[in-house]
């Protein structure tokens, strides 16, 4: 999203024609913000500012209810799941993504998402590409509650490959001081939950398109029969490229819902990068996270990997969510309470651990 005026001056029409014969056309970036104006709009929400067409985008924490406020930040990118979208033509999925990667973290620390700000950096901006971007990252913020106040399209063509982008995003959150969650709360005698994930997310991407596209040779149109259950709203069953371009699911009115609702979290842990063995010890590294394997529905793609690619269990686990996207820990006599809430707020939730002291090893291990 541009931050350039609605209704700017209009540049000589020497300046503005010797800026485009260097590749950058001013109008498309105006024919932009006209796109996405009305998504924009759409996620606004107490405590947001103005709107776009500023220098910066402002918030007002007071008015969002905020006491003793902390601010919690995130930023992330897609990475190279990117690809896929280059090569399918679909750019609608990525601001979800982009969105998603932040908000998840920042909730992860029991702090409310209150705005996001994205750059989308383009060697010719293309108005409908850059508005499906926005649009996914418009819907995305207004699905997890959080205002898009802002942000920038970057035409580069001297950077950036003819038909590539790149998307990042940063988000800004709050939570009051007293109701801050570290995972340090995460003891022995915890019970984990585990919310189901809607796919590969945005991790593991630069494995999953070796497997995939080098070493097995398929194409993003190629139908595989192992994932031949997934299917558009039409039935027909999904390309590969439209699998691997599924959107991360997004977490944050789940976890509000039950932190809302008075459930004393432990602690809680975003699965991105690195898996289950990098992200549950993050909660608290002092302890062992037993994981019992099956107590959550398995993912095509992943049992889709695993037979392509031959890794063991452990290794798979420790690149890919393995369809459980976000782990709550909590007492046993929360649990039924805290599912409840967690269904409330639109997520499943599956019990597929306990906490224990450590003396047998710390970390995570996986149990058949």
């Amino acid at each position: 999203m541009s931050q350039q005026p609605t209704q700017p001056h209009t540049p000589s029409s020497v300046a503005a024609d010797a800026y485009a014969q260097a590749g950058v056309d001013l109008e498309r970036g105006y024919e932009v913000v006209r796109r996405i104006r009305s998504s924009v709009d759409a996620t606004k929400r107490r405590g947001m500012m103005g709107g776009i067409g500023g220098f910066g985008g402002m918030f007002d924490l007071k008015a969002a209810g905020y006491r003793d406020p902390i601010l919690v930040s995130g930023t992330d990118g897609v990475g190279t799941k990117l690809f896929l979208a280059f090569q399918t033509g679909i750019h609608t999925t990525v601001g979800i993504d982009a969105v998603a990667m932040c908000v998840n973290d920042v909730i992860a620390q029991g702090a409310e998402p209150l705005f996001f700000l994205d750059y989308v950096a383009i060697p010719k901006a293309d108005p409908a590409i850059v508005a499906d971007i926005v649009h996914g990252i418009a819907s995305a913020c207004a699905e997890s509650g959080c205002a898009l106040v802002g942000g920038e399209t970057a035409e580069m063509n001297d950077l950036y490959e003819e038909g590539t982008y790149d998307i990042a995003g940063f988000c800004v959150a709050a939570v009051e001081r007293d109701g801050i969650i570290t995972g340090a709360d995460t003891a022995p005698g915890d019970v984990l939950l585990g919310l189901p994930s809607s796919g590969a997310h945005s991790n593991g991407y630069s494995l999953l398109r070796k497997i995939f596209f080098k070493d097995h040779h398929y194409s993003v149109e190629d139908r595989l029969p192992e994932l031949a259950q997934l299917t558009r709203p039409d039935g027909t069953p999904m390309t590969l490229g439209e699998v691997l371009l599924t959107p991360t699911q997004l977490y944050v009115q789940p976890v509000l819902s039950m932190l809302r609702a008075g459930i004393a979290v432990h602690g809680m842990a975003n699965i991105t990068g690195g898996g289950f063995f990098e992200n549950i010890p993050r909660m608290n590294a002092d302890v062992r996270y037993d994981i019992q394997l099956g107590s959550w529905p398995s993912l095509p793609i992943f049992g889709c990997v695993s037979q392509l690619s031959g890794l063991e269990r452990d290794a798979m686990f420790n690149v890919f969510n393995m369809g459980i996207g976000y782990v709550i820990a909590l007492a046993p006599s929360d649990v039924a309470a805290a599912q409840a809430a967690l269904r409330a707020g639109g997520s499943e939730s599956y019990v597929i651990g306990t906490v224990s002291d450590g003396t047998a090893g710390k970390g995570v291990h996986l149990h058949e």
